[in-house]
């Protein structure tokens, strides 16, 4: 920030205040401390601030920043650095690709991991160093990463487990050799025979982190086409109403890996005789002061609650893959 006059400095300041709290955090964490106290004190100083003072500082603001040239030259360059700041560098590369107009091309051998069926992927990777098979699985969806892990010998885990913990930024040559091991095994292994990918199972959990509004756009259209398929993903799909059927010691099962925050806020979404399953599952004390801890948590986003509901179905499906819980009975399990 270059020095201020007073009346930019006031706008500064009015600006600052539209900003929601985070954002204004990370911008005054860039200022020097005489910097910071010169816009604090314009900040404190403003007092009640009218509607057209708030359009004079937008429209001052706006009109110094179209003063400013921005060269086109180390465009890509410079938001691929801000999306790799935001999401990580793999996230902000697969951002990217989808931005950037490239020539058609097929999918990286890593992309086609991706969806892969995880005994699939243990075929690929056998007898491979462990730092390799870090690297792939931090690429996976957890869950499948977690199947993948699991049907790895057990004397490998541990190490493996290490290496993904102490990983910290992958080269991009670390990925090249990832992708030229996995096309190569891919041949090796499968030749030019199909490999399965998506399947209902696939769309139940796209569905599923879509959200309830997908569904409901989503479902009946496939229901009108195919009735069959349609049984088939409505069979497959976890949703939180499922947890409702647990005996009390399953769920206590579930609970005990359940931070109480998380859990607060996915009940505040469900009514009163629907919390009770996951009463029954504590002692009257703890019972008690999960209820009081509900009412006074004060009124929550439909979709901080849905988040919460979906980081506890997670928790589920790992404890069900582990066969720590089962739910369902006999044939009529729901995974």
């Amino acid at each position: 920030m270059t020095a201020l006059t007073h009346p930019q400095a006031a706008n500064a300041a009015l600006m600052v205040l539209l900003m929601d709290d985070e954002d204004a955090s990370t911008l005054l964490a860039k200022l020097t401390p005489e910097e910071l106290a010169l816009l604090g004190q314009n900040m404190c100083d403003l007092g009640e601030i009218a509607e057209d003072r708030v359009s004079e500082a937008i429209r001052d603001f706006a009109q110094a920043a179209s003063e400013r040239v921005m060269p086109a030259e180390g465009r890509m360059d410079k938001v691929r650095s801000v999306m790799t700041s935001a999401v990580g560098p793999i996230r902000a590369d697969g951002v990217m690709r989808r931005i950037v107009v490239e020539e058609p091309r097929g999918p990286t051998a890593l992309e086609i991991a991706r969806w892969l069926e995880p005994e699939i992927i243990l075929k690929l990777v056998a007898d491979e160093f462990p730092q390799t098979i870090a690297v792939l699985l931090v690429q996976l969806d957890p869950m499948v990463a977690a199947q993948v892990l699991a049907g790895l010998p057990e004397e490998d885990q541990p190490e493996i487990v290490h290496r993904v913990a102490t990983l910290g930024p992958v080269a991009p040559s670390a990925l090249t050799m990832l992708e030229e091991l996995l096309e190569s095994r891919i041949t090796e292994t499968f030749g030019t025979m199909p490999l399965r990918i998506g399947g209902v199972r696939e769309v139940a959990e796209i569905i599923n982190s879509a959200g309830k509004a997908a569904e409901k756009r989503i479902l009946p259209v496939i229901n009108k086409r195919d009735k069959a398929l349609y049984k088939q993903i409505e069979s497959e799909l976890f949703k939180f109403e499922h947890l409702f059927v647990l005996e009390p010691q399953t769920m206590g099962a579930l609970l005990r890996e359940v931070d109480s925050d998380l859990l607060i806020d996915a009940l505040k979404g469900i009514d009163e005789t629907q919390r009770e399953v996951f009463f029954r599952a504590m002692s009257s004390r703890a019972a008690d002061g999960l209820k009081d801890e509900i009412e006074t948590r004060g009124r929550l986003k439909f979709a901080d609650v849905e988040a919460a509901q979906k980081r506890i179905i997670e928790v589920a499906k790992r404890l069900i893959a582990d066969g720590t819980i089962i739910l369902g009975d006999g044939d009529e399990d729901y995974v």
